[in-house]
């Protein structure tokens, strides 16, 4: 088979047919993007194109503002880290360098009468879309063939981890569940807004993607029948919202998610990321158990990037099980770290793609 573009690529693999080979799309840290420039990738290559550098799937994402736009300010700065306010109304510390985790400090909306106060800040307008990037780019993603998706922000993760604090949600989730749906459905809602302002401008998109971390290592925030009354409608709503507009809906979901799974079969769910290995997901039984209605992407444990004889070996262990009948991007279970080698990667990406091919 002639090389596919990769809109081509994940077209088939969507409809669980079997392409040229199976697609890889995965995410290098900033760090990495450092270390490999400075063994030899090309300086202009970033986040967004560093796909161009190695042959693999031109993925292209987009995502309007649909937080409440609190003031953005440093607060301090030292050599070693600074402390900052996000538009999200997190007071963050952050350490100085490439590939850091920020400790959260504060949170503004912490009950449901500040939830109020912030609500009435999220407005769709026109200025919460980079006109100019889609502008100067989407022509490029239509003429070479990526794969358009535009980026969803809502449900427990953004809340929890950016907006009002883990605590916070958990206890409301069981003491005020309808604050947490309130901010569920009004993020959603916002960005649909946003997203039909630019659909209306003839733009358009293969499938949306939202993070929605919902489990950690072998267990899950909060119970199946939570997840069941609070968040798998705003999830339908997103789902049934994408396919009204002929997109795919994909949904990154970290940590063990296992009794899940089925609700997300059950209301649309396109395509899962990202099989989190290390937490306890099995991709193999995954694919026995729901490969014909479910796109699994991921699924190859993270950690072992430290030990690329290891991953490689892992990879031939997986793949050839995962790519059956298509229905499979291959990806690891979170993303490329800066102990990876240009050269180690360059080795496994041709790897990647002599199993994948059919």
């Amino acid at each position: 088979m002639k090389e596919l573009t990769t809109h081509e690529r994940m077209t088939l693999i969507f409809r669980h047919e079997e392409p040229d080979r199976i697609p890889f799309w995965d995410a290098p840290w900033n760090g990495t993007l450092s270390r490999w420039r400075r063994e030899g990738l090309p300086a202009w290559a970033n986040a967004d194109n560093y796909f161009d550098c190695f042959g693999l799937d031109k993925i292209a994402r987009f995502m309007p503002d649909n937080s409440p736009r609190f003031e953005e300010k440093e607060l301090s700065r030292t050599d070693h880290y600074r402390i900052y306010t996000t538009r999200w109304g997190a007071t963050q510390k952050e350490l100085i360098g490439e590939d850091t985790t920020p400790e959260f400090l504060k949170f503004t909306i912490t009950d449901p009468d500040a939830w109020q106060k912030a609500k009435e800040r999220m407005v769709p307008t026109k200025d919460r879309i980079d006109w100019a990037y889609l502008k100067q780019n989407y022509q490029k993603w239509v003429d070479e063939g990526y794969w358009k998706v535009a980026n969803l922000w809502f449900g427990f993760d953004v809340t929890h981890s950016w907006m009002c604090g883990t605590e916070n949600i958990l206890i409301a989730l069981l003491e005020e569940p309808e604050w947490c749906v309130d901010m569920f459905n009004t993020l959603l809602d916002l960005h649909i807004a946003l997203y039909e302002m630019i659909f209306n401008e003839g733009y358009r998109f293969d499938s949306v993607w939202w993070w929605d971390d919902m489990g950690y290592k072998n267990n899950q925030f909060f119970s199946l029948s939570t997840y069941r009354d609070l968040l798998r409608p705003v999830h339908q709503k997103a789902i049934d919202w994408a396919h009204s507009k002929g997109m795919k809906a994909q949904l990154h979901s970290c940590g063990d998610i296992h009794p899940f799974v089925p609700d997300l079969v059950s209301i649309g769910l396109d395509a899962l990321n990202p099989l989190e290995v290390k937490a306890g997901m099995d991709p193999m039984a995954l694919k026995q158990q729901f490969g014909k209605d479910l796109v699994f992407h991921g699924g190859v444990n993270a950690v072992l990037w430290d030990d690329i004889p290891t991953l490689q070996q892992e990879l031939r262990r997986l793949i050839p099980i995962m790519k059956q009948g298509g229905g499979y991007i291959c990806a690891t279970d979170h993303s490329i770290p800066n102990t990876v080698s240009l050269a180690d990667f360059r080795d496994t990406v041709t790897l990647i793609k002599q199993l994948g091919a059919y």
